[in-house]
């Protein structure tokens, strides 16, 4: 039977990794941050030696935009020299890996939802470690590999938008959500469903991996709030009422055309999938 490693299992996509194997009786091994440092070669090395794995699933990341302004480093740690640590060893051990990337690659100037033959010009230092770590998978010459980006995950768990916005729901009188910055906002369920669809399907390479359609955090959050039965006024504000440390592109939506092409599918929309998940 194949073996399974999966990396970052306290994450919200490796918890619903975690959901899925546990239900098929799939063979795992599952490790956290604490339990295995990517970025440390000698550690990865041993795990890779112990479990000798078939595929491997990284859901780790540094996925504080803001933080990594000024933590680059520990940004660069975990986002790039991780993966090159990983690609390494699934070439020495013939290991199929599966990565995360972001939409936060592409600078959000272009008319239109991005494709993978469009070019990534990151416009923070988050998204440039992101980068580094596809260039390492990209330019290493090996092809067993499937590399994903994504795009405003949400899931269990509370790193994400939907519970900070039901956080700030309960504190604040009315909230102030960005209306000109546009993404897709993307479930946990669709990412698993759609990588080991992938997997089955023997697919390699580079892939955008979104739910269909796109929207703004504003409209995003009236949805949820609809759903949710929360009754509580938004404000349509701007980026720049925030004053982020880190820019954010305006319009990163990228297009699941070449992913639901492939395994011949038709992706769920960003508002079913979000009904499905609150279900």
């Amino acid at each position: 039977m194949v073996k399974y490693l999966l990396l970052g299992k306290k994450g919200q996509l490796g918890k619903e990794f975690i959901k899925y194997f546990e239900r098929k009786d799939i063979i795992f091994k599952a490790l956290s941050r604490e339990e295995c440092d990517v970025s440390n070669f000698n550690q990865l090395s041993k795990i890779f030696n112990d479990f000798k794995p078939d595929l491997v699933i990284n859901c780790t990341a540094y996925n504080k935009v803001d933080n990594a302004e000024w933590e680059y480093f520990e940004a660069i740690k975990t986002n790039s020299l991780a993966i090159e640590n990983l690609i390494n060893l699934c070439i020495d051990y013939n290991s199929f890996l599966i990565h995360y990337s972001t939409d936060y690659v592409f600078d959000g100037l272009k008319n239109g939802p991005y494709t993978e033959e469009d070019s990534p010009n990151p416009v923070n230092m988050y998204g440039k470690s992101k980068l580094m770590g596809e260039k390492f998978i990209l330019e290493s010459d090996y092809s067993k590999f499937l590399l994903f980006r994504i795009s405003w995950v949400y899931g269990g768990g509370k790193q994400n938008f939907l519970y900070k916005l039901s956080q700030w729901a309960q504190n604040q009188e009315y909230l102030k959500v960005a209306c000109d910055e546009i993404s897709v906002p993307t479930s946990t369920k669709t990412i698993v469903d759609i990588t080991l669809k992938a997997i089955d399907k023997g697919l390699t390479g580079l892939y955008h991996l979104v739910n269909s359609g796109y929207t703004s955090r504003f409209e995003w959050a009236l949805e949820y709030f609809r759903l949710a039965g929360i009754k509580k006024f938004i404000y349509p504000a701007y980026q720049l009422d925030f004053n982020l440390p880190a820019k954010r592109p305006r319009f990163s939506a990228m297009s699941n055309e070449k992913i639901s092409k492939d395994l011949n599918i038709e992706i769920k929309h960003w508002k079913d999938a979000l009904k499905e998940n609150m279900k």
